[in-house]
């Protein structure tokens, strides 16, 4: 398990296209057919680089945001489907990766028995309704978090922060299900349309669980009377970034005088050697206590099941998965209809296995090739960064010192983990229900991450799944990693042109190096433990700096009069920010003692490159899911990406002669100067 919030940093979304150059050259990594040039590039660069493919990419009814990135998601999942057919025409043996995986995907595709079943598979609730003692509650709480209900809090066995050689527990806020902390506190109409649709839905649920109407109505009411102030006590999404106000070591007897309604020794199954842990946020683990002291009985088994039903709902009939979706994909995100039955069982077989379904992904799809090419491409990357490291102006010597020992020893990860974990013991048994194969393969991984507590952190260990077509950067680890599913044509094309490539995945690895030194990445050292490494005079410097980008996206209106959040998204356009310029610090090394770049495609190699960005971006969203990732989102949305990123990079200005005559030109001494 990941630790959460502000541990793991994703680059989220990108894809390329390729196509012909006007001579019949092959042209991959920029496609004409993308562009809009009815825009002008230096007003509207988004619109410019990416309106092409907007207008021949409408949004599809599934999604709520339907971008290049979603494109290339949609093909890595196609290459699963047809891998699980393959393997499903053969006989595969008892206990093998193969069966569980074709077993699992089969449970979820068989609608006629999901249906007939009902809620019939759905166990834990006789349990709940037969409490009857407050002081009782605690000894139901351990099976619910093994079987992936996160009543109250959460916890999980990670790093220890400043001691990153060794797992520990840590303890974190939750207990609320609507989406975000805020949408139970905030009084405009559209949190409240929230608040209305999610009591609808939980009253809906219950009435399928078999509860009468005035039951629903009495447990809706109850859960979001405990919900909500649970809320009111969490720290919110910009406070939870900031990984020093998030770290306190305490004992276990601490723990207890914090909260001391929770049989923590209880919850935690009596860990052995379990003297202290992390509780990321105080207040919020001591609201529990208020909350189970303060609560009626009643109210308390109603919100129990609720954390039960909602659990399990994904993997009942499709009555359960329609109620769900009317609310967390319509309401909530925009989407209209659910997505393919058969791309969400993917999505559930890679939930449950997704490390063995990745190791199969990788026998079939993924040439040894492209992870070399991928680790030079690395140590070029890593070389640009350590110059403009030594050419920075604002930062100091000593500190300078330790930034370049810090990359120097980044983990890189690139296609696959050396070591796959073994699966053996997970048993997918096609007699049980899709819900109950679920559910072992959910205890089955929290019982692997339990045994880590008080071990040494594997640092080969992947966070990812090699199918996934994402990437990331751990502060815990100092490690980049790249899954195989993001190195694949058209987006790593090693037959492109360096321009397109290193505009995309270039920017791409940049990103990820520079999260080692965004504002909560250079926070922990080279060895990933959190330790302040800096001057103070660097350390204010740098500060400075980032609240220039800060107040660039506070000022952007992403629709209507809601703005973008600067300080939630600041890591993410560090990165942005970062990568671009690294990236391109990079490609112009490529190019030392070589004859100047040929035209393709009627572009030069700098318009290719940003291009290329830009194009990594495009994309449509529903207004709805454009509040939903403005609230919730550490990334900025794709347009912002583009429009907010470009403005501080000054090759860009360059690239396509951009002046103050223009929208988006940023007087040269108001960019923002970070890395």
């Amino acid at each position: 398990m990941v630790k959460q919030f502000f541990y793991l940093t994703i680059i989220f979304a990108m894809s390329l296209s390729s196509c012909k150059s006007d001579k019949n050259e092959t042209a991959r990594g920029i496609d004409p057919s993308n562009l809009d040039t009815t825009a002008i590039a230096g007003d509207d660069f988004y619109q410019y680089a990416d309106g092409g493919w907007i207008a021949t990419h409408p949004l599809k009814p599934e999604y709520a945001r339907y971008g290049a990135f979603d494109a290339l998601g949609e093909k890595s999942q196609e290459q699963v489907r047809a891998l699980i057919a393959e393997l499903s025409a053969k006989k595969n043996a008892t206990g093998s990766i193969p069966q569980k995986v074709c077993d699992l995907y089969a449970l979820a595709m068989d609608s006629d028995r999901l249906n007939s079943e009902g809620a019939a598979p759905m166990g834990g609730l006789p349990l709940i309704s037969a409490l009857d003692d407050k002081n009782a509650l605690s000894s139901l709480l351990p099976e619910l978090f093994r079987e992936g209900a996160a009543p109250f809090f959460s916890f999980y066995v990670a790093a220890d922060d400043k001691n990153s050689s060794l797992n520990i527990l840590h303890l974190f806020q939750g207990g609320f299900s609507m989406g975000d902390r805020d949408y139970y506190l905030d009084n405009d109409d559209h949190s409240k349309l929230l608040r209305e649709k999610y009591t609808a839905m939980i009253e809906k649920l219950f009435a399928l669980s078999g509860f009468t109407e005035t039951e629903s109505k009495a447990a809706s009411a109850a859960v979001m009377k405990i919900e909500t102030r649970l809320a009111k006590a969490a720290s919110s999404r910009v406070e939870l970034r900031d990984p020093v106000a998030n770290y306190h070591k305490i004992s276990i007897e601490e723990l207890i005088k914090l909260s001391p309604e929770v049989d923590w020794k209880t919850v935690f199954g009596n860990l052995e050697g379990l003297k202290e842990l992390n509780v990321g946020q105080l207040n919020p683990i001591a609201e529990v206590s208020k909350v189970i002291t303060e609560s009626p009985l009643e109210d308390l088994k109603y919100y129990l099941e609720w954390n039960v039903i909602n659990n399990s709902a994904p993997y009942l009939s499709d009555e359960f998965s329609a109620a769900r979706f009317e609310y967390y994909g319509k309401t909530l995100s925009g989407a209209e209809v659910q997505r393919e039955r058969w791309k969400r069982a993917i999505g559930a077989v890679d939930d449950a296995m997704g490390e063995a379904v990745g190791q199969l992904y990788v026998e079939k799809y993924f040439p040894p090739s492209s992870k070399e090419k991928m680790l030079n491409l690395v140590k070029n990357l890593q070389t640009a960064l350590g110059e403009r490291i030594q050419n920075l102006a604002w930062m100091g010597d000593s500190t300078k010192v330790k930034a370049l020992e810090k990359l120097a020893t980044f983990h890189i990860k690139i296609g696959y983990p050396d070591k796959w974990r073994d699966f053996s013991a997970l048993e997918i048994d096609p007699e049980k229900s899709y819900l109950e194969n679920m559910t072992a393969a959910t205890c089955f991984d929290f019982d692997y991450m339990m045994s880590k507590f008080n071990k040494p952190v594997d640092k080969d260990e992947w966070l990812m799944y090699p199918q996934t077509v994402n990437a990331y950067y751990n502060p815990g680890t100092n490690e980049i990693c790249f899954p195989a599913a993001i190195l694949q044509a058209p987006f790593f094309d090693p037959k492109a042109d360096d321009a397109a490539n290193y505009g995309a995945i270039g920017v791409v690895i940049g990103h990820e190096m520079t999260h080692g030194f965004d504002d909560q990445g250079r926070q922990f050292d080279k060895d990933g433990n959190l330790t302040d490494w800096w001057t103070a005079d660097d350390a204010a410097r740098f500060k400075e700096r980032a609240q220039v980008l800060v107040d660039f996206f506070n000022n952007i209106v992403v629709i209507d009069s809601v703005h973008a959040n600067g300080q939630l998204t600041l890591g993410e356009n560090i990165a942005d920010q970062g990568g671009l310029q690294v990236s391109w610090q990079a490609y112009q090394n490529t190019l030392k003692d070589k004859p100047a770049p040929a035209l393709i495609a009627g572009f030069t190699d700098g318009q290719r490159f940003f291009l290329a960005y830009a194009t990594v971006w495009a994309g449509n969203i529903r207004d709805a899911e454009i509040l939903r990732r403005t609230k919730s989102d550490p990334h900025a949305l794709g347009k912002w990406r583009v429009n907010g990123a470009l403005p501080q990079i000054d090759a860009w200005y360059d690239a396509f002669g951009v002046t103050e005559a223009n929208k988006m030109f940023v007087p040269k001494e108001k960019r923002v100067a970070i890395w």
